[in-house]
């Protein structure tokens, strides 16, 4: 074993425990799959990543992002949590834009103030699901199908299957069936302030509500909030003119978390996913 730096970070969030957290391994040389599967599985977390050299010309590091019981080749909140702590820990970007390597391949990070964002990856698939996914889910969900006004394929290397509800009242009343949903990652999304208005926000400024069911922790898992999900929503949304090209969303309110993700398609047609990053356990790990 070998002492490595590790910190545990908070994510989408500028208030200590209530975003999504993330615990970081900083030095991941020498680890084998297993291992870095093993660690992930036992810090019961939704992710965990490790910290290596680049292989790729023009990324500042690598990653490895994991959640339990799987590797994944990218997500949203590991991605600027990693950032966060590499930008603490000493780490200068080579150029304009941090850049990661990851499973989907290079990924940029820019810095908003006291945001980071990343540059949100091109969907691996796209377009409206099967009839019969429409109907899984909102039975999966308990929700009469009709209510589910909008869906469609949002897979950035995680597979979510978005699916939009008439309202984020609707979204925060879920309670989805395990045993109907297993298997499959959904993305539900809903538009607060004027019910049906869709991209309409409230008087906090925010445009949607935002929950994620995937598999994970023998059985299903909410996440808290998720940076892929919210980045395949917004290509999903604003591409089809349901959302606007910036706006805020919600996501962990049913966990009594107070996540906020903030969208941004600039002129060349980017979409940047951001939120604030806290530290909030710093030490060491034997690995």
């Amino acid at each position: 074993m070998k002492t490595r730096p590790f910190a545990q970070v908070d994510v989408f969030t500028a208030t200590p425990y209530r975003g999504n957290p993330l615990a970081v391994v900083l030095d991941g040389s020498g680890l084998s799959t297993e291992q870095m599967q093993h660690f992930t599985n036992w810090t019961n977390l939704s992710e965990c990543t490790f910290l290596l050299p680049p292989t790729q010309a023009g990324a500042d590091y690598r990653v490895r992002i994991f959640c339990p019981g799987r590797e994944l080749p990218f997500a949203g909140h590991p991605t600027l949590g990693t950032a966060h702590t590499w930008l603490a820990a000493g780490g200068r970007p080579a150029g304009e834009h941090l850049v990661q390597e990851c499973g989907v391949g290079l990924v940029k990070i820019r810095r908003d103030g006291a945001r980071l964002a990343f540059a949100a990856p091109p969907l691996r698939r796209s377009g409206p699901l099967d009839e019969a996914d429409v109907a899984l889910i909102a039975r999966g969900l308990g929700v009469a199908r009709g209510d589910i006004v909008a869906h469609s394929w949002c897979d950035n290397g995680p597979g979510w299957r978005g699916v939009m509800l008439r309202s984020a009242e609707q979204v925060l009343a879920l309670r989805p069936d395990a045993a109907v949903l297993a298997g499959l990652d959904v993305g539900v999304v809903g538009p607060r302030g004027k019910v049906g208005v869709v991209g309409a926000s409230d008087g906090e400024g925010i445009a949607f509500e935002v929950r994620a069911f995937f598999p994970g922790n023998n059985g299903l898992a909410e996440d808290p909030v998720t940076g892929s999900l919210n980045a395949a929503l917004a290509q999903w949304l604003i591409g089809a003119g349901m959302a606007p090209e910036r706006y805020v969303a919600s996501q962990g309110t049913a966990l009594q978390r107070a996540g906020r993700v903030h969208v941004d398609r600039t002129a060349d047609g980017t979409v940047w996913i951001g939120g604030e990053t806290v530290t909030c356990i710093e030490g060491t790990v034997r690995l």
